[in-house]
């Protein structure tokens, strides 16, 4: 994006706003599981959930030794409140670090309006121009944002597992990194946010690591989840980042952060780097 800095930080600040658009509870209702809050519902599935869940004074409250039932309870509410499920069980928590209260499909996550954890890996190439990121594009039959550009490697944290876990499954499964290489990745950033979506509310808490890589590396799809990878400079990234609609919308959030901490993008007045490290209160924890 040909400009100047403030019209630069400007694009980078709007990109961070599209994914904070949630203003909780709003028109839902809080949903906890005893006295801890989990989730946000709308009316006509807290109506729906009236057989299950009680009325509490901080909204709607699943008896604790009912909640193991929760997946069972959502799953034929799907079809009448929008969302379809996928058989990939999330982890259901009051607070990320916190105890497993329940789990839930990943596809009902939106309805129900809880957070949902997922990995998002920075591939890069030191060269004397810079760092080089390796971006791949999404496959045109993914459901969602279908053709954009994505991280070298992306993932939901399944129930039972762990965000490294994961990373290195969906490494070998996205892009054929060995288990060697993707040992070396280190944890840089936990990136939160609610947004409304089409789907629903989006709460997502995005880990994020970087991974240098060396020349040679050549990433290949394993799964189809990615059509192909192009190794680009992270100053190109800035100004895709900034000037166009192509990458995912979450992916943005993480580019950001890579260049943020990498040098790349100058933030003089601060604004990029703390409206992208304000965190809803409740994935703050």
């Amino acid at each position: 994006m040909a400009g100047t800095e403030e019209q630069v930080s400007a694009a980078l600040l709007e990109r961070i706003a599209r994914c904070r658009t949630a203003v909780l509870p709003g028109r839902r209702i809080p949903l906890l599981i005893g006295d801890e809050p989990v989730g946000y519902v709308g009316a006509a599935l807290a109506a729906d959930l009236a057989f299950y869940a009680r009325p509490h004074p901080g909204g709607l409250s699943i008896p604790p030794e009912e909640a193991a039932r929760l997946n069972a309870v959502a799953t034929p509410l799907g079809p009448a409140h929008g969302f379809r499920t996928r058989g990939e069980l999330f982890d259901v928590r009051s607070r990320i670090d916190g105890p497993v209260l329940a789990t839930l499909d990943r596809g009902a996550l939106p309805a129900f309006g809880v957070i949902g954890v997922g990995v998002h890996l920075n591939g890069y190439v030191r060269r004397a121009d810079g760092p080089h990121l390796w971006i791949g594009r999404r496959s045109a039959t993914k459901k969602l944002d279908p053709g954009k550009l994505d991280n070298l490697v992306g993932g939901g944290v399944s129930a039972g597992m762990g965000a490294f876990d994961t990373l290195a499954k969906e490494a070998a499964e996205e892009a054929s990194i060995p288990a060697g290489t993707i040992a070396q990745a280190r944890a840089v950033a936990r990136i939160a946010y609610d947004m409304e979506r089409p789907e629903g509310l989006r709460r997502d808490l995005l880990v994020c690591y970087d991974l240098e890589l060396d020349e040679s590396f050549r990433p290949e799809a394993a799964d189809g989840e990615v059509e192909s990878f192009s190794l680009v400079p992270a100053r190109e990234m800035l100004g895709i980042v900034a000037g166009t609609d192509e990458v995912k919308f979450n992916v943005n959030l993480v580019i950001i952060d890579f260049l943020l901490r990498h040098g790349v993008l100058a933030d003089p007045s601060g604004r990029v780097r703390a409206a992208l490290a304000a965190q809803p209160a409740a994935a703050a924890d």
